[in-house]
């Protein structure tokens, strides 16, 4: 049978940061996206509200800014290696994140089969945000069920990457989890737990469950 690895993105993919606050550096406005990540992390501002101030922050943003956002974020170590073999293994790899979904689609290029953000409109902004586009922790449940029916797999077949209590749901719902440089909490909840800056020996903890 095979398995459907599911990759979290900020923290996860990504060490030490989010995708909101490395497209906000491109605007100077680092600071004030650092400071709702812990708001929404604290529980201070809900999804919705995250994505309407950021998408606020981001009236001037261009594509050409998410690109060097993106292909300067510290990202850990053989993301495409890791996604090439699961790939060549007969496997599927997808990553579902909070995050604006302009950003995470990106990561297709990559090698992932699929991916999920929170809906935003394309850049620059010509059309207004609906917040209800934005993603919880609860939907990544839901959107691993509707992965699971499009590659014909079970939950129990299904590995979760995380970092976060956003993430807590997740690990929860399947059988495998490894937190990635996670706080914790997440930790506590995860099969594996890995420190480090290589998505590969990540990975090699979820093999050594097969």
């Amino acid at each position: 049978m095979a398995r459907l690895h599911l990759f979290d993105l900020d923290g996860t993919l990504l060490h030490g940061t989010s995708a909101p606050v490395e497209i906000s550096r491109q605007l100077g406005l680092e600071a004030e996206t650092v400071e709702l990540d812990r708001a929404i992390t604290a529980g201070r501002i809900t999804p919705p509200e995250y994505a309407d101030r950021v998408y606020t922050l981001w009236a001037e943003l261009t594509d050409a800014q998410v690109t060097t956002a993106f292909d300067g974020a510290p990202w850990l170590a053989r993301i495409r290696e890791v996604w090439a073999e699961i790939r060549d293994a007969g496997d599927y790899c997808a990553v579902i994140s909070l995050s604006p979904s302009f950003f995470v689609e990106r990561l297709l290029g990559w090698g992932a089969h699929a991916a999920f953000g929170s809906r935003f409109p394309a850049v620059p902004f010509v059309e207004p945000l609906d917040p209800a586009g934005a993603l919880t922790a609860a939907a990544k449940v839901t959107i691993t069920d509707r992965l699971c029916e499009r590659f014909g797999v079970d939950r129990a077949d299904c590995v979760a990457y995380g970092d976060s209590m956003s993430d807590r749901h997740l690990f929860a719902a399947v059988p495998v989890s490894v937190a990635v440089n996670a706080d914790g909490h997440l930790a506590g909840l995860a099969t594996y737990s890995y420190t480090g800056r290589d998505l590969w020996d990540a990975y090699e903890m979820a093999c050594a469950a097969r």
